[in-house]
């Protein structure tokens, strides 16, 4: 025990003397999350809106002020016929056409139907479909309402309808940074602890310091506990200034206690800082070591759910996320903070978490163990 506590001292003694690592460990995560969220957004506003309005009549008026009142488009073309209309959009100057023909309302009027015609810039596959979406549903609504204006005015005989109300579980507003920042918040965790944790024992190979620890009486054991503690401690205090951030920010105050957010992190930790030792154990330089640590890292974050649902995932895809310690803890992230969930809610990923932990940690000490004989 004695030797473990002088291990763990000259860790903390050799991160405080660099000022450069405070840095890196403290303001870069706050920074990133302070500009993620922003940038992580997947919510299209400002859609360049391109109009060829060939009736002219009080309907078509009120459902092109409709569209450019809901937010989602900027009218920035308004042409006096179709060609001009595809010329807007081949210079980019408009991502949709919304083309009224003309007797719009007359037959609407008369024949209760009338055709428009909708032409999207596909060459953004993802802004494409969701403007033409938020189009169709912004037309759809204005369909709605001059069904009920009809209704009221006996343009169709009274029939009971159906009125649907639809209410917002766990983010009742929909704001998207409610759902991003948990994620990004593991996602910065993930990186300072599993960066760090694989240059830790590389760099006492290239200090020279590693031939003097393999001859002193530190157990294997100990050795990689000995590296693993000052970095829990620090990726904790990390996790703590992203909660206090996050609350102070961006209004986000867990459903849940802190102390299973806490709990959970603890375990995931020992985890992901094992996996950062256990690739160190095999790499000969940090140069090595931070190569394949942002590849390992990436692959995680890029499967973890955080920007893209598991779900929507291929098959093979959703497989892999089995393995992956990141999809759990975010999981676990969003259901504490938007959900309230308890310890008993995710009994199953604590223990994932801990076979995970078991896993990286004992394989480290193994390899570590052979290699120095």
């Amino acid at each position: 025990m004695r030797t473990l506590k002088f291990l763990l001292r000259k860790e903390l003694l050799q991160i405080f003397r660099d000022p450069a690592i405070f840095r890196i460990l403290f303001i870069m995560p706050m920074v990133q999350l302070l500009i993620l969220p922003l940038a992580a957004d997947y919510e299209i506003k400002n859609i360049n809106l391109g109009v060829v309005d060939h009736d002219h009549s009080t309907y078509s008026r009120k459902m092109i002020d409709k569209i450019t009142s809901s937010g989602y488009f900027r009218l920035r073309d308004y042409s006096a016929t179709y060609t001009q209309a595809l010329h807007a959009i081949e210079q980019d100057k408009t991502d949709l056409i919304l083309e009224i023909p003309s007797q719009f309302e007359r037959n609407l009027v008369k024949e209760s139907e009338s055709d428009l015609l909708i032409s999207v810039n596909a060459i953004n596959g993802v802004k494409a479909g969701l403007g033409a979406a938020y189009l169709q549903g912004i037309i759809h609504d204005y369909n709605q309402e001059i069904r009920m204006e009809w209704i009221q005015n006996l343009r169709f005989n009274p029939l009971p309808i159906i009125d649907v109300t639809s209410t917002n579980w766990y983010n009742p507003n929909m704001n998207y940074r409610v759902f991003m920042v948990p994620g990004i918040l593991v996602m910065l965790v993930t990186m300072i602890g599993s960066s760090f944790a694989s240059n830790n024992i590389v760099r006492e190979k290239e200090m020279g310091t590693i031939e003097q620890i393999n001859v002193s009486p530190i157990k294997k054991t100990q050795f990689i506990i000995g590296k693993l503690v000052p970095f829990w401690i620090l990726a904790i205090t990390v996790l703590t200034l992203g909660l206090i951030l996050a609350r102070l920010v961006y209004g986000i105050i867990p459903l849940g206690h802190y102390s299973t957010i806490y709990f959970f992190a603890s375990i995931y930790l020992v985890a992901i800082l094992g996996l950062g030792l256990l690739l160190s154990t095999y790499a000969q330089t940090q140069q090595q070591s931070m190569l394949v640590s942002f590849f390992v890292t990436m692959i995680f974050n890029l499967l973890s759910g955080l920007y893209t649902p598991i779900e929507s995932m291929p098959q093979w895809a959703q497989v892999i996320t089995w393995f992956n310690p990141v999809s759990y803890f975010i999981q676990v992230m969003r259901m504490v903070m938007l959900k309230g969930s308890s310890l008993a809610d995710i009994e199953h990923h604590i223990l994932a978490m801990l076979g995970f932990a078991i896993f990286f940690n004992g394989w480290a000490i193994l390899n570590y163990r052979k290699r120095s004989g």
